[in-house]
């Protein structure tokens, strides 16, 4: 008996839980000058406020209801989320605009979303159809994660990127489809500015080899046949980074 009441007592209270949603936004927000910014410029809080009210009632069996309490809060913070999706704590949806979180994503605790992500499904097979985002994860804005998939514990999804594979723990993915650039905990921001454009990368090497072909078809230059080799290393490597 002591041992339920300690188990309950360990489970936080709808209130508690959104006071700590406030809290971490607070913290983790440095445009946050006071509390009470939130409560008019932080349409993220009110969704999440909101889910957590609607969530508490589809858990009780009251699911039309839920649905209808969420689909009002849409209508004022323009956030879709399904009141069967299972939300962490202090998770943080940043802005927030155009954001959907859909019926059976899982999104663990100290999640950021900023806006236009989107955790939706790819079928229409009832059953779990959309991704789980472990602790810790940040998703860049207009980033898509698509499927029953599985994004890392602290890991980065890029600005746009479109995820249709799970992102192993502590990973950057970024693209369309996403794939993984790098490996390893980092505990900066995720920096939009500061990832590396793939395509951008893959166009200059085809004017680079395009140079050098031209070159080849002019007079005797040995060294630029080293140079085309030297490309050729270059392209299997990163035809190699695509595949895996």
């Amino acid at each position: 008996m002591h041992k339920i009441k300690e188990k309950e007592a360990d489970v936080p209270s709808l209130v508690r839980l959104i006071i700590e949603d406030i809290n971490s936004i607070y913290r983790r927000d440095p445009a946050i000058r006071s509390r009470i910014e939130i409560f008019f410029n932080y349409p993220g809080v009110w969704a999440i406020a909101n889910y957590r009210v609607a969530h508490k009632l589809h858990t009780k069996g009251f699911a039309l209801l839920a649905r209808m309490w969420m689909g009002i809060a849409q209508l004022f913070t323009n956030i879709d989320i399904h009141p069967a999706a299972t939300i962490g704590r202090r998770v943080f949806i940043d802005h927030g605009i155009g954001v959907v979180i859909g019926e059976t994503a899982i999104v663990g605790d100290d999640v950021t979303i900023y806006q236009g992500v989107t955790l939706g499904g790819v079928s229409l097979h009832p059953g779990k159809r959309h991704p789980t985002v472990e602790n810790g994860v940040v998703i860049g804005a207009g980033a898509k994660i698509l499927g029953n998939i599985t994004i890392g514990a602290n890991s980065k999804i890029g600005a746009n990127s479109v995820v249709v594979r799970s992102v192993p723990p502590e990973s950057t993915a970024i693209g369309i489809p996403a794939k993984v650039i790098t490996k390893g905990r980092d505990k900066s921001p995720l920096s939009h500015n500061k990832l590396p454009d793939i395509d951008k990368e893959l166009f200059e090497y085809l004017l680079k080899r395009v140079a050098v072909i031209e070159h080849i078809l002019a007079p005797e230059h040995k060294e630029l046949l080293e140079e085309d080799q030297k490309l050729d290393e270059i392209y299997d490597a990163f035809i190699k980074s695509i595949k895996s």
